[in-house]
């Protein structure tokens, strides 16, 4: 059995598989899902898993290089972006691009995988850009 916080074994699998500069976006229960992109469904009810609980336990795992996120978040500021700023602020989310929030969506045609969170707050939404380790 795995010793880390990750237990959800599509999202595990997903994480192992990332090479430098794919992306994994994480994403509130409202966000679209490009055609063809994998997505990895994680919402059980409104609320859980919320946003920033999915994204501690994504790093865990995951190197990130950069970080991208919506204009929007900034105006609505839910919940879950105190735990961006403070990840942000701790280099775990390396350097940060902002998009409107059209333009996000277009950008997460791109990502190796969507994780659906069950978070209900809007523009509780992240793209990962993955980073190396050496």
């Amino acid at each position: 059995m795995k010793k880390t916080a990750l237990l959800n074994v599509a999202l595990s699998r997903t994480i192992a598989g990332l090479g430098h500069g794919d992306i994994l976006v994480i994403g509130d229960a409202g966000l679209p899902v490009p055609p063809g992109v994998e997505l990895i469904d994680l919402a059980l009810t409104p609320g859980i898993p919320d946003f920033a609980s999915v994204l501690r336990v994504v790093l865990s795992e995951m190197q990130v290089e950069r970080h991208v996120l919506g204009e929007e978040m900034f105006q609505a500021a839910p919940p879950g972006l105190a735990e961006v700023e403070r990840m942000h602020r701790l280099g775990e989310l390396g350097k940060r691009e902002l998009l409107g929030h059209e333009a996000f969506k277009v950008l997460s045609r791109q990502a190796r995988a969507v994780v659906r969170t069950g978070e209900c707050q809007p523009y509780s939404n992240i793209a990962l850009v993955a980073g190396v380790t050496f």
